[in-house]
């Protein structure tokens, strides 16, 4: 190795790694960067979408040590990255970073642009009017009715649920290249059984049309084995929507967490386009705590 000048750094390592969390609808690739000791300095995960309607994109996770910043860490992984990408023919990555962080201007300043915005928020134990939460669960909506289970979706309803993600379809990305998530039975079955395999556990209310018994939308949460609850998603056909199916669900979800643990806080996500679902976390007690942006580079 040739002698490198007084006060130059020598660029990092980066050696690839073993995926630890292999998926049912993706692969990821793995790298960590080290320094000429084998110090760790950062590392970088691709995750490569390998269902139909999605197998264009790759979504990046990009780390950099704060003490091992500004000195090539962050654009030596990018590169590998952006290279690994490439050649598995993806046309867009997608990565995000807290607004405001070095994460933003790192990915704003090389070639990433801002496709979306997320709006975070959090509803803290003091924060839960569980009067007005229960007032809503129970408000009857005409024509509907609720179901609920926890893990793997019950096989009786296992197509109509599988059908009605479609409601995510048109959910608000802004300009990422999302492509479109086809479901299936398989599909709604396998991730379920990971959210288990980790650990976790999953809770799922849904909407039924009393007049045919199909489902027409549904609100995820996800009970981690420690910490806060996440919800994953909610939405509703749209042939069914302005009946507050929304609320209704999200409602029901956050009794039924605050009946098992009072102490857990539960926290959402949600575009800051989507003005619909802002007003429901807001209705019920959802407090933003930062934003996020969605960046997209195109290969």
């Amino acid at each position: 190795m040739p002698p490198t000048s007084p006060g130059v750094a020598l660029p990092p390592r980066i050696t690839a790694l073993t995926d630890p969390d292999p998926a049912p609808s993706s692969r990821r690739l793995a790298w960590l960067a080290s320094g000429p000791a084998g110090v760790p300095l950062g590392s970088a995960f691709l995750r490569l979408f390998t269902k139909e309607g999605q197998t264009h994109l790759a979504e990046l996770d990009l780390a950099v040590h704060p003490a091992e910043r500004r000195q090539g860490v962050g654009t030596a992984l990018l590169g590998t990255a952006v290279d690994a990408a490439r050649a598995e023919a993806r046309r867009a990555v997608v990565a995000q970073a807290e607004r405001g962080t070095p994460g933003d201007a790192f990915l704003a300043a090389r070639g990433f642009r801002e496709v979306l915005e997320l709006v975070y928020a959090r509803l803290g134990p003091a924060d839960i009017d569980l009067d007005g939460i229960t007032r809503i669960a129970e408000h009857p909506r005409p024509g509907y009715h609720l179901t609920e289970w926890t893990g793997v979706v019950p096989g009786e309803l296992a197509e109509t649920f599988a059908a009605s993600r479609r409601a995510m379809d048109d959910m608000p990305m802004g300009d990422t290249d999302y492509g479109t998530v086809v479901w299936d039975v398989e599909r709604v079955m396998a991730a379920a059984e990971t959210i288990a395999k980790r650990g976790d556990t999953l809770y799922t209310v849904a909407a039924v049309d009393s007049s045919d018994g199909t489902i027409v939308g549904f609100s995820e949460l996800v009970f981690r084995a420690r910490g806060d609850g996440q919800h994953y998603g909610t939405a509703v056909l749209p042939e069914h929507r302005g009946h507050g199916l929304g609320l209704w669900m999200k409602a029901r979800a956050i009794r039924h967490a605050h009946r098992l643990d009072p102490g857990r806080a539960l926290l959402t996500d949600t575009a800051s386009t989507n003005a619909p679902m802002l007003r429901v976390n807001d209705t019920l007690g959802y407090r933003p705590t930062h934003r996020a942006v969605e960046y997209q580079l195109d290969l």
